[in-house]
């Protein structure tokens, strides 16, 4: 027994020296809130005398651990606000509280609220890349819809074209042969090139388990972004990735469904240093599916990590990697014959809906990465310095497809085979202001942008033989071995490399004339700069081809775009109306017959409209009505169809109406209108006065209804339910020939059971098997049932 009681003695001393030894220091700790009491995440708390920096966590709360006792000063830094210092005294072996509530909104650290219960679950509308500074929602003249990363899950939307569902007037997505998806927006082709505010392009697909939320920023959106993530007078989507916490968490996941989908999918964050000022976080996932037709297939990896790095209470590191690649084999792109002058539907034309005529060995390979690094400094109360450098790849091997009509009822092969590169960097500089001249109030974003743009083509066009899609040949298949046969010694060749370079400097000035009346004024000034094509073939850099195949050398253009706006809440931070006049441009190259070099194409629109939030978050959205005139087309010379005039004009007007509400607990609606009436103006005879192709259905409807048990038993259980509806539209529109799209009515439905440590679901695409097609005449996948595990921890 002695030796036992000498061993329980020891341990007794060494915890009583350990207690003794912990009593001679104390604690501090404290939580920071929003001016309405929500938590503030990620804000910098400094105890200035020990020179110790740390981050608030999801909660607000932040702890100094083993402080010697003493007066000390506790300074808290956020973006946005002033800086407060506040005293507070350890005393040993004691917690120092100490607590504080921001004493007005804050819109940079607002993005991130959650609305806390169950009341408007979908309606997440702050953002801070919407106006490139700090503005609210209802203070922005600019209509713009976001889909949350919690709308994503509900609807286990595995891929952008699933997320677009819930954007008003996004239509049926578009699917690109390396996988790229692009969306309608007010009857303009729109892509998702701007990622975290600057340009993100990605020519191939991207996978969203990285995305926070996507925005859809609506009109002509160059005065800010630049034509470089400006994929359309229509607007732009932006992808805002999901960025590191203060806590250690996570989600794996794992999907199976209809025609061999399996995904899985990871998503874990982890501070890395003791005081919590370095942030790692890390999301991934791999995905393999065949399709629903005879032939086709996809398998992609992405591998997405985030580091963020508080360097002091001033200076903020952010670093945002993409990586991701893909093997698969193209979607069917069908473009029908149109010599015949007739007016027929995708249906009436009998291409059949199941096949390909293609081989699962005619793949492509793609491979992105994107490379994202902001740096946020604060230097004073009222101003911000913002550094950003982006930079985006995307390269493409293999074999791109195409079926191209050359009888009523027959196909020619058309497949592209080789190696394609682009390459974008963008850096921009911001200078970020809040503050008043006299008593009004000054919200300014001052800032120069330098994008350059480069492209690699190395890749060899094959045309097949006709054949009949009605009765094909017994067993016809389009194989790997058949193109390469043809392509080592013929087909058109294309091998070149081109490139540009932009220039731009762009200031914004929100200014309140009162408080519930504010005016903004943005204007940009862009220096492009086309470098030409090097054709490594000949050698010679003879500039790319211009309207009509005519060669336009390298050449330089300045352009002026402007945005202004103005805004009156009604009830503050409740209800206002809106009204904006922005505008839009791309660079066109070549020149006229008389020897006129062409000016930038442009497009101006006036739109007004209201916005709401009332009720607590019960009911929000937006309704306007918006008028787009673009000028300087180009159009076919008639009296030489070598050359181009540049005095086309179109026009695209309508209504858009995007709600959500939360009418009791539990209950929430989602719900988006959209009309829009676009037409040719002074154009070439055979399409003037006409609906362009490829602008969507007039009419598009979305909706999505939820229901979640907030309470009992079976707390979290729920279900959802929604649909799309689009009207009839155009592959080809002009006087002669029409290709016709169906309208289409497509619903989906989940069902799920939410915990803390996990979440089941289930879901049904299509639920009807409802036959729809994209504006590529791409089929469109019928009923479709998707099951899916995530465990949180």
């Amino acid at each position: 027994m002695k030796p036992l009681f000498t061993i329980l003695l020891a341990l007794l001393s060494v915890f009583s020296f350990n207690s003794n030894a912990q009593t001679t220091t104390g604690n501090i700790s404290g939580k920071l809130t929003m001016v309405d009491g929500q938590p503030l995440a990620s804000g910098a708390v400094t105890l200035v005398e020990l020179a110790k920096t740390t981050l608030t966590d999801e909660q607000g709360q932040y702890t100094f651990k083993n402080i010697t006792p003493g007066n000390y000063t506790i300074k808290i830094q956020v973006l946005g606000a002033a800086q407060k210092d506040l005293p507070v005294t350890v005393i040993a072996g004691q917690q120092a509280i100490v607590d504080y509530q921001l004493p007005k909104e804050n819109v940079t650290s607002l993005q991130e609220v959650t609305i806390p219960g169950n009341k408007n679950k979908f309606f997440k509308k702050e953002s801070v890349y919407i106006a490139r500074l700090p503005l609210k929602n209802l203070e922005n003249p600019q209509v713009y819809n976001s889909v949350s990363k919690e709308l994503i899950q509900e609807q286990v939307a595995l891929d952008l074209g699933s997320i677009s569902k819930s954007v008003p007037g996004a239509g049926i997505p578009m699917i690109a042969n390396q996988g790229r998806v692009t969306f309608r927006s007010r009857g303009f082709e729109t892509e998702p090139n701007a990622r975290n505010g600057v340009a993100g392009a990605a020519f191939s697909s991207i996978d969203p388990v990285n995305l926070e939320r996507i925005e859809a920023i609506k009109g002509p959106s160059t005065t800010l972004f630049g034509t470089s993530i400006s994929s359309s007078y229509g607007g732009l989507y932006n992808r805002v990735t999901k960025k590191p916490y203060n806590d250690f968490g996570g989600e794996v996941g794992f999907s199976a469904g209809s025609w061999n989908l399996n995904r899985l999918t990871l998503d874990v964050n982890t501070p890395v240093n003791a005081d919590r000022t370095a942030l790692f976080r890390l999301n991934a996932a791999n995905t393999h599916q065949k399709t629903f037709q005879d032939q086709g297939y996809t398998n992609n990896l992405t591998i997405a990590p985030s580091f963020s790095y508080q360097i002091t209470d001033r200076l903020s590191l952010l670093l945002d990697f993409e990586f991701g690649q893909e093997k698969g084999t193209s979607v069917v792109r069908f473009n029908p014959f149109t010599g015949s002058g007739l007016t027929q539907s995708i249906v009436d034309i009998g291409f059949p809906y199941n096949k390909t005529f293609l081989g699962n060995d005619l793949t492509y390979s793609t491979q992105m990465m994107n490379i994202f690094a902001q740096m946020n400094y604060k230097i004073s109360e009222h101003w911000t310095s913002q550094t950003v450098v982006s930079r985006a790849r995307s390269t493409i091997n293999g074999y791109i497809t195409a079926l191209n009509g050359r009888a009523n009822s027959t196909l020619q092969p058309q497949i592209i085979v080789g190696n394609t590169n682009f390459i974008a960097t963008d850096v921009q500089q911001n200078f970020i202001g809040d503050f008043k001249i006299g008593q009004f109030r000054n919200r300014l974003v001052a800032g120069l942008d330098y994008y350059n743009n480069y492209n690699d083509f190395d890749r060899v066009t094959v045309n097949l033989p006709a054949i009949s899609f009605l009765n094909p040949p017994t067993n016809y298949r389009v194989t790997r071995f058949r193109i390469d046969s043809i392509a080592t010694n013929g087909g058109t060749l294309r091998k070149e490399k081109n490139r540009d370079n932009t220039y731009a400097i762009y200031v914004s000035d929100v200014f309140n004339i009162t408080d519930n009346l504010l005016a903004m004024a943005s204007l940009r000034v862009d220096r492009y700069q086309y470098l030409g094509v090097y054709n490594v073939n000949t050698g010679q850099t003879a500039g790319g081809l211009g309207a009509n195949g005519i060669s336009a050398g390298p050449y330089s253009q300045n352009t002026v775009s402007q945005k202004l706006g103005l805004v009156y809440e009604v009830f503050k931070d409740r209800f206002s109306v809106f009204g904006n006049y922005m505008g839009g441009f791309f660079n066109r190259s070549g020149q006229s017959k008389d020897g006129t070099p062409f000016k930038p194409e442009r497009a101006n629109q006036l739109e007004f409209g209201v916005k709401g939030d009332l009720f607590n978050h019960i009911l929000a959205g937006s309704v306007s009505y918006y008028d787009i005139r673009v000028k300087d087309i180009l159009r076919t010379d008639i009296s030489d169809t070598n050359y181009s005039l540049q005095d086309g004009t179109r026009t695209s007007r309508g209504v858009e109406v995007d709600l959500t509400a939360n009418p009791f607990t539990g209950f929430n609606i989602l719900a988006g209108y959209t009309y829009n009436y676009s037409v040719i103006t002074n154009a070439n005879a055979d399409v003037n006065g006409l609906r362009p192709d490829g602008s969507g259905p007039d009419n598009m409807v979305n909706f999505w209804l939820s229901y979640r048990l907030p309470a009992g038993n079976l707390k979290g259980l729920g279900a959802g339910f929604g649909g799309n509806y689009g009207s009839q539209s155009y592959q080809l529109n002009t006087q002669t020939t029409k290709v016709i799209i169906p309208s289409y009515t497509m619903f989906d439905a989940t069902l799920f059971y939410d915990q803390p440590k996990y979440r089941v679901s289930f879901k049904v695409n299509n639920l009807t098997n409802e036959k729809a097609w994209s504006v590529r005449l791409t089929p469109q996948a019928p009923a479709q049932f998707i099951g899916s595990l995530s465990l949180k921890f």
